[in-house]
Formats: C-alpha cells, structure tokens, sequence
C-alpha cells in the first residue's frame, strides 16, 4: 500500500522545541560533551508569558498575550528577535531562542539567544494601536530587558519603527535614553547603516562561498527564493546586482516563475502596489511548487517547516541557504544529504541580521557610528569565517553543513559554561 504525504507529514514531528532538542543531541554526541552541558542547552534559562491591555481605536480595550524565551547567557546577554504573528506560541518562541544561542555562537558573537512574540496580526490594526500594542509588549518585559541583560531586535512582521517605540517606551521607564535596549532601529535614534539588509547581506556572503565550491560563475547560476519579505527580497536583490538568475520567488499569496530570469527589479514594484502575481511574464505557481523547481540555489525565506520528509525527495536545488529560522525539519535533512543537497543552515545563513545588531549594540555602547562599508566589510569578514568553520568541521567528523555549525557552537558555549562553573 502506498504511504500519501499527508500520511509521511502526519508521521513526521514538527514541533520546533523538540526539533532544536534533537539537532543539540546530534551534535553534542558526536563531540563527547558533558551530559549536563546538553541537558542545560536542552531548555531555556527564562519564560516569561506576558498579557497585557491596549486601548483600541474604538474606545475599547483589547488584551494581548506575549512570550519572552531567555536561552543562554554564558557568553554574554542574551539577543534575538520579536515577531507579531499570529501563529507565535509558546514552542515556536522558546526554540527561536535556542537557535539563536547557535547563531550567534557560530560566529563568535558574546551573546546567548533570545527570542519573543505577541500573538497578533499587525495588518489588522491601525498606527496608533500598532503603536500601543508595541509599547505595551515592552512595558510587560521591561524589567527582563536591557543592554546587559536582552537585546530585542526585530522579526517577522516588526519594523525599525516598532523597535523605536520600544526603544522609548523602555527609556521612559528607566528615566534614561537607552538606545543599546534595542537593535534593528531607525539610524537617527541608534540604528547601525547596513542593519536592514543585514540578514541578506550575510546570506548572499555564504552563498558566494558555497558558489566557489560548485565552480560556478553567479551569472551561470540560477536561483529561487521562497518568501518576499525582508530578507528574500533584498537577497534577490543584490544577488540580481551580482548576476544571478533569479528564476522563482514568492510571498504569502504564491509566486512567479520565469526560466529566462525575472524582473526583479519590476517584481518590488508589483509587491508594492499590487501582487507579485500580476507579474506579465513567466507563469504563477505555489509556493510548494516553488521548492521543488531545478535550480542551482534554493532560498527558503518564510517560515519553519517547509522543507520536510514529504517534499525533500523532489528537491532539485544545489544549494539551499536558509534565509528563514527552522525551514527544514531533521527528516528532511536526511534526505537531502542523502540525495547530495548542500543546505547552508539558518544559523549560519541568516546570522547577518545578528551580527550587524550586535554591530549596532557596540556602537551605541561606544556612542560611535560606523559607514555602511566598514559594517558591510566586518559582516563579510565574520561570514566568510564562521563558513570557513563550520565546512571544516563537518569535513573533519564527515557530517552536514548544520551538524557542523552546531558544533562550532556548542564547543563554544560549553567552553563558557565550564569557564564560569556551572558544569
């Protein structure tokens, strides 16, 4: 009998905690690690689930629920994203945060993870309650937050303008500008040049690296990227610039699919106005279908999960360098290393973001600002870098590009733990 995908998804756990839990046990066995260090690294230092009141348009008053997931703070204060969504739940937030702990050690930030959320859809609120919902979130987690403690920063559906509200909102309260609170802000009040390309940007560097292990030329290359939003469109962006093909993309509605190459340039336009999908040339598709096109370099750029058991099999990219947090499962890994896919991983791929937020922590710190090319210049450096690490290390215990990067960190944070006694 003939097992269906629906029957294999079924089968298959997705919950991203004990996804995260089983990517520590991988890694960790294969180094010999103390057990207390895993069973430490296995779950966060701090929850806290927050409920607050914001006032509505209306008059009426509406109350909001939020997580703040503190991982590890062995190496230094913890740092990671808030997102707006309204699937954020509590396992969702409690392994971004572990990721981030892995992000940030794969390359070499003084920073565990941490991750937060408030369960909302952004779109269906005005400005003004946008506002109150962002000033109240960080009201709630205020007294677990600070420059030396945990640095927000933002995630899915949060701006720089979310992120300066917070900003001020923690300054009012602790009767001191405060700008090193929060990372990912407008340049005027603290922001860092280079932040909001930054996940992008650090991306495009990895994938340039892997580019040279194919032997290939960017112009030879041809590239497509699920999710439009911030870091799959500035990917395909200065991919385009560099001379990559950019074949597919898509957003939350479906995508466009052209083998000659897209307008990528025509395709903002659309996003901006109407629908990537009323793009004239080339033919709409799904978003799974978008995965599973013959490309050289497959860009995941949405949510987690979509890279599974049931679609690993018919994916057909060289390369996949995971823009977004969690976008394929440990079964999937499997398969794809079993059918020759090299997958950069998300700590790896996407920890530009992190490192230019930790480039603007530092240069609020210092309350001395950077130009854009001496920020893009030490991203390259730490990326190129922390590649270099990660290939040689699963070279050496001849495992993935993500068991590696999880060992580079794992060494790292262990190191710290023993160096302070907690192991």
């Amino acid at each position: 009998m003939q097992t269906t995908e629906r029957e294999i998804v079924g089968k298959e756990n997705l919950n991203p905690f004990e996804i995260v839990q089983k990517q520590i046990d991988a890694a960790a066995s294969l180094l010999g690690l103390p057990s207390t260090a895993v069973e430490i690294l296995k779950h966060p230092k701090r929850v806290v689930c927050v409920s607050f009141p914001v006032k509505m348009d209306d008059g009426s008053v509406r109350v909001f629920e939020g997580y703040r997931s503190q991982h590890n703070d062995a190496i230094g204060p913890t740092k990671g994203g808030i997102r707006f969504h309204p699937d954020v739940n509590l396992d969702e937030v409690k392994a971004l945060s572990m990721w981030m702990t892995f992000k940030c050690g794969v390359v070499g930030l003084p920073y565990g993870g941490g991750k937060g959320g408030v369960i909302c859809d952004p779109h269906d609120f005005s400005k003004g309650e946008l506002e109150r919902i962002s000033r109240g979130f960080m009201e709630a987690i205020a007294d677990i937050v600070g420059p030396d403690k945990d640095i927000p920063a933002p995630d899915v559906y949060t701006t720089p303008q979310i992120m300066g509200w917070m900003m001020d909102t923690f300054s009012r309260l602790k009767g001191a500008y405060s700008p090193g609170v929060i990372t990912g802000k407008p340049l005027i009040i603290g922001g860092s040049k280079g932040r909001s390309e930054a996940t992008a940007q650090g991306c495009v560097f990895t994938i340039l690296e892997a580019l040279k292990e194919l032997g290939r030329k960017p112009e030879e290359t041809t590239v497509a990227i699920q999710g439009f939003g911030n870091a799959g469109r500035i990917s395909a962006n200065l991919l385009s610039e560099l001379g990559f093909v950019i074949v597919a993309v898509s957003d939350s509605r479906g995508g466009i699919y052209d083998p000659n190459g897209l307008d990528v340039e025509k395709v903002g336009q659309l996003k901006d106005t109407s629908s990537i999908q009323d793009y004239e040339k080339g033919k709409t598709i799904s978003n799974a279908d978008l995965l599973e096109l013959e490309v050289d370099i497959l860009i995941p750029a949405a949510l987690e999960n979509v890279i599974t058991a049931a679609n690993a099999d018919r994916i057909r990219a060289k390369v996949i360098a995971e823009a977004a947090n969690g976008p394929t499962t440990p079964d999937a890994d499997v398969i794809l290393r079993k059918n020759g896919v090299v997958v950069i991983p998300d700590i790896l791929a996407n920890a530009g973001g992190v490192t230019v937020s930790y480039f603007e922590w530092v240069q609020n710190l210092m309350h001395h600002y950077w130009s854009e090319a001496e920020v893009n210049e030490k991203l390259q450096t730490a990326m190129v870098e922390a590649y270099a690490a990660v290939r040689a290390l699963a070279e050496k215990y001849e495992v993935d590009m993500r068991t590696g990067a999880y060992m580079v960190s794992l060494l790292r944070i262990t190191q710290a733990m023993q160096a302070r006694g907690w192991i």
